[in-house]
């Protein structure tokens, strides 16, 4: 197998493709031939070396969190898939920019048939970030509105879609380019960041979805009706300002969950959600991640394993 390893913590210069032994699934885990592999913010974050106190990493390591391929083997105790069969998964904070990859089993699902396998790749970590983030956390309901910060990437794109599926209005912040995009993908209003405060143009709103941080989560607290919902992966929303609010704010990781993926995984096979994604050989890692870092890419970046 083939796979991209990171020496040192720092910038994404000096990656090595290297070959590496083919690993061997243990109890409870699955072999993946991997298709391909999805970019988050997580692996540059990781990269950085900001997060190696909470994230203790040998090094060299693999940085990627999810994949979609196909099972070449089965280790003890594996009943839910079978070798051969399409696959995707969350499956660790590190290890996905390969071309095998070991994961649980509990972590994957099977990949809907009308999603191609390197969209797949880009699916698990956005799509379970945007669920918990409006079903578990935000408790979204029909008849909410919701407004989502940082709605074109991949995590927004998603919560856009899973919103209006769930019957909430949809507001979206977006760069002027993505506002046709949002709409397309069920935004009833979207606001461009660059030219407007989006405090001045939204009518009040059941849920904040914050994918932007800082100042933008700050600002939120004003457009949330009391007893609302200011929901983060980003950053911690300030208990105090949410008070003063009369709201809740709530920050969460996200949990891989192969069940909840499933869940998922049926409303592309209907067609009710899609995902946009730009692809890039596994070879050019080092560009996808300066291109991820950079926070303005539509929908997904992912790496070709075959390439």
């Amino acid at each position: 197998m083939k796979a991209i390893r990171v020496a040192q913590y720092g910038q994404p210069e000096g990656f090595l493709f290297e070959e590496l032994p083919s690993p061997v699934p243990g109890k409870g885990e699955v072999l993946i031939e991997v298709a391909g592999s999805g970019v988050n913010p997580i692996d540059w974050k990781v990269l950085s070396g900001a997060m190696k106190a909470f994230i203790p990493l040998q090094l060299p390591y693999t940085p990627g969190v999810e994949v979609a391929g196909r099972v070449a083997a089965l280790g003890k105790g594996v009943s839910r898939f079978s070798v051969g069969d399409e696959v995707f998964g969350f499956i660790n904070i590190v290890g996905g920019y390969a071309t095998e990859v070991v994961a649980s089993a509990d972590r994957l699902a099977h990949r809907p048939s009308r999603l191609p396998a390197l969209h797949a790749s880009g699916v698990p970590a956005v799509a379970l970030t945007a669920w918990q983030a409006l079903h578990e956390h935000a408790q979204i309901k029909a008849g909410h509105r919701v407004l989502i910060h940082g709605a074109a990437g991949g995590v927004g794109s998603m919560a856009v879609q899973m919103a209006r599926i769930a019957g909430a209005t949809v507001v979206a912040t977006a760069s002027a380019g993505n506002h046709d995009y949002l709409r397309g993908l069920g935004a009833s209003q979207v606001i461009d960041y660059n030219q407007t405060l989006f405090e001045t143009a939204v009518e009040p709103v059941d849920v904040v979805l914050d994918l932007v941080g800082g100042d933008t989560q700050t600002r939120s607290w004003s457009v949330l009706k009391p007893g609302g919902v200011l929901v983060s992966p980003v950053s911690p929303p300030d208990a105090n300002q949410a008070e003063a609010a009369g709201a809740t704010g709530k920050h969460f990781a996200t949990r891989s969950d192969g069940a909840q993926l499933e869940e998922i995984a049926a409303l592309f096979e209907t067609g009710e959600l899609v995902v946009e994604v730009q692809v890039l050989p596994l070879s050019q890692a080092e560009g996808a991640l300066r291109k991820s870092s950079g926070r303005h890419t539509r929908g997904k970046l992912v790496l070709d394993a075959s390439l």
